[in-house]
């Protein structure tokens, strides 16, 4: 390697010397996991005073990762860091809401704990459920690291930036795309392969909602792709496998199928829908 080339590398990590590295900050992840979960924690604890201690440690541990990130508000890392370990246990709560919706909506789960030991689908709705809450602390970097080890553990990709209600249910997984400006609502089932994405990659449509809005008791089946920020799936609603939405439908709707055909000129797009409203 050349001295000019070398020379680029060093200046990028002289201006970047206290960036807190992905292996800290998912370290400290899956440690604030395991103190809310035991069932993700070697550590045990004699006390409650101890236990209290190695939770005073994990927020001084974040209040040191946010003094090496930039924050986009005005609160320091020390006031941040403690306004989310506020949030806590609402959190705590809204997981034990997503593990009991995970284990009613499974009829191949056994027990609360399998669902929190095993499901990649608890993974990504307990990182997302913390990522989303430094998110809206306005801390910049941290949350997309969060999300992304999670992506990489389970396969299921949710930004930060989704709003996401109660009672959240994702079965199976694999291949799940949340994108940033979605809005799902209480009580959502999605299964592998669904991607709730936008009609356009356009940068400059960056700060405009571009993902679709889901509402209450919706079912979402293996594959569906509803895409668009003007999209709404009405409440009660079922979307089938497989099914490319890019329309908002009433609510109590089942949508089953829908395909694009081509005419023999190849040059006119003819749209079958198969649906029905209660």
């Amino acid at each position: 390697m050349n001295s000019y080339f070398l020379q680029r590398l060093y200046l990028k990590q002289s201006a970047c010397p206290g960036c807190p590295s992905p292996k800290v900050v998912s370290d400290w992840f899956t440690d604030l996991l395991g103190t809310l979960f035991p069932d993700f924690s070697s550590q045990k604890f004699s006390t409650q005073k101890e236990f209290e201690l190695h939770l005073n440690e994990l927020r001084l541990r974040l209040e040191g990762i946010l003094a090496k990130n930039p924050i986009r508000s005005k609160n320091k890392a020390d006031e941040t860091s403690k306004k989310f370990f506020d949030k806590i246990p609402s959190i705590y709560e809204m997981l034990e809401e997503d593990i009991l919706a995970i284990y009613e909506g499974d009829p191949a789960a056994k027990s609360h704990t399998e669902v929190v030991r095993t499901y990649p689908g608890f993974i990504a709705i307990a990182s997302h459920r913390i990522a989303h809450a430094l998110q809206n602390l306005e801390i910049g970097l941290i949350p997309r690291i969060i999300s992304e080890f999670a992506h990489s553990k389970t396969g299921i990709d949710i930004h930060p930036g989704a709003r996401i209600g109660h009672y959240f249910c994702i079965d199976h997984g694999t291949g799940v795309v949340i994108g940033e400006t979605t809005e799902i609502g209480d009580h959502v089932k999605i299964y592998q392969g669904v991607t709730l994405g936008g009609l356009s990659v356009d940068k400059k449509d960056a700060q405009i909602k571009r993902h679709p809005t889901i509402e209450d008791h919706v079912v979402i089946y293996a594959g569906a792709t509803i895409l668009g920020g003007n999209t709404i799936v009405g409440r009660d609603s079922i979307i089938g496998g497989n099914v490319w939405l890019t329309h908002s439908v009433p609510a109590k709707t089942k949508v089953y199928y829908q395909a694009h055909m081509t005419d023999s000129n190849g040059d006119k797009d003819t749209i079958i829908f198969k649906g029905q409203s209660e």
